[in-house]
């Protein structure tokens, strides 16, 4: 269906010709009617009539609350954020006459948490009520131009920076989710984001695993070393480490590890290997985010299907490590293998400073520095790709880190090191071209 309004000529495709006939009615009697048509979208007022009386903020709030439930905690928190960004940038004017950090923190953990809005103290609410009143309406997104400012917000930081490349790239996802749950209510026709080229080309990123943040064996025995010496829970953080880096897990997957889901050989058998189960995970998203109430949430593992495990072996030196880890806890098969002070989880801020500690006293300044082991979740990169360079096959590999094949070659293709001499004799094997006669 084509037509022109105020010299500018729209289109816009329908699966049958009924639909396309169905839609030139409207049109044609928009017109008769002597309705104002809108020349930044080319339909009549009354095609936007729910979506200007709806303010973005009512919106924004409703579908917080019909995805809530069917979100994980770091997926509401996301969504939070990108919401908080995109309602800032979509306000009739800034709120001058309260703090900017007051205001952020009043979306991103109040309003858009549908568990804790009701709760919200008076301050707060105040804040909430004169966000609605200022609100511009969902039709707002109908403006090209308006488009472009609140995508411009969402892909800065704070200090004026750019945002790194993920965070840009589920910012907009998050939104493409939200603008095809505004057209399945019927809010607005048609998704007013960029699509193809111009949505991505501020967005590319990879899944690659940079090279530099692997950790060779001598740095790994270094600060497992120096964290076993730790005099607050070094044995126990020790053990944790030993785990990551020689059974590639998750953090995540580790800390939710229980003693009967290890399996160790006989006891005058530590020379041997050993098996872990993996089937739960625990990230740490934030007491507001989960329903429980409880900082760590369980979940099913990552990528699979539910209720789906999966079997580790664990190298000799592992073995030695966790039975005697079990015997000076005291664990019983029940037990969580790594504990924190109370017999809780294990903290995630726990592990991180433990870790930076040891890179700290462990490491030269200038590879402290460096990528290198920056994130405890380097210790899986390390280990997944030495299985690799190892000679496993990719697809063991990926059974035992929880990955499918393509995403296993995706992130870690680039780390295969060390068979480049192999290859060039596979290479010389097969010969050179014949020697041709010499021309006359």
């Amino acid at each position: 269906m084509r037509w022109v309004v105020a010299g500018k000529r729209w289109r816009e495709p329908f699966d049958t010709v009924a639909l396309a006939e169905g839609f030139r009615s409207e049109l044609i009697q928009a017109t008769g009617k002597g309705e104002a048509f809108v020349i930044a979208t080319g339909l009549p007022v009354s095609h936007r009539s729910k979506s200007a009386s709806m303010s973005w903020y009512k919106f924004a709030v409703q579908y917080v609350d019909a995805r809530w439930s069917q979100l994980g905690g770091n997926s509401r928190k996301n969504t939070a954020k990108s919401l908080t960004a995109t309602t800032i940038a979509l306000l009739r004017t800034q709120p001058g006459q309260f703090d900017p950090v007051a205001v952020r923190t009043a979306l991103r953990e109040w309003a858009f948490n549908a568990n804790r809005r009701p709760d919200a103290p008076r301050d707060v609410v105040t804040i909430l009520r004169w966000v609605e009143r200022n609100s511009l309406p969902v039709s707002s997104w109908e403006d090209p131009e308006k488009v472009d400012d609140v995508l411009q917000v969402i892909d800065t930081r704070l200090d004026g920076k750019q945002a790194a490349a993920w965070s840009r790239k589920r910012n907009r996802r998050i939104l493409n989710v939200v603008m095809k749950y505004a057209i399945r209510r019927r809010i607005l026709r048609t998704n007013p984001l960029p699509k193809g080229k111009e949505a991505t080309t501020t967005t590319k990123t990879t899944n690659a695993v940079d090279k530099r943040c692997l950790i060779n064996p001598g740095q790994a025995a270094a600060l497992l070393g120096w964290i076993s010496r730790r005099p607050r829970g070094g044995k126990r953080l020790h053990a944790f480490f030993a785990v990551m880096y020689y059974c590639g897990s998750r953090p995540e997957e580790a800390v939710a590890m229980r003693v009967g889901d290890v399996n160790l050989p006989n006891v005058d058998a530590d020379d041997q290997w050993c098996e872990l189960l993996i089937h739960t995970a625990t990230p740490e998203v934030g007491k507001q985010w989960t329903d429980t109430g409880e900082i760590h949430e369980k979940r099913d593992l990552k990528g699979r299907a539910e209720g789906d495990t999966r079997t580790v072996p664990g190298h000799p030196a592992l073995t030695r490590i966790l039975r005697q880890h079990i015997d000076d806890e005291e664990l019983k098969p029940g037990d969580l293998v790594f504990q924190g002070e109370r017999s809780g989880i294990l903290a995630g801020s726990v592990i991180r400073r433990a870790w930076r500690s040891a890179r700290k006293a462990v490491l030269p300044p200038h590879v402290f520095e460096s990528p290198m082991g920056k994130r405890v979740y380097d210790l899986r990169h390390t280990r997944l790709t030495k299985w690799l360079n190892d000679g496993i096959p990719p697809a063991q590999v990926a059974e035992w880190a929880g990955n499918s094949v393509p995403v296993l070659l995706a992130i870690y293709a680039r780390c295969v090191d060390g068979q480049l001499s192999d290859l060039k004799k596979r290479l010389e094997a097969a010969g050179d071209l014949e020697d041709l006669p010499a021309a006359d």
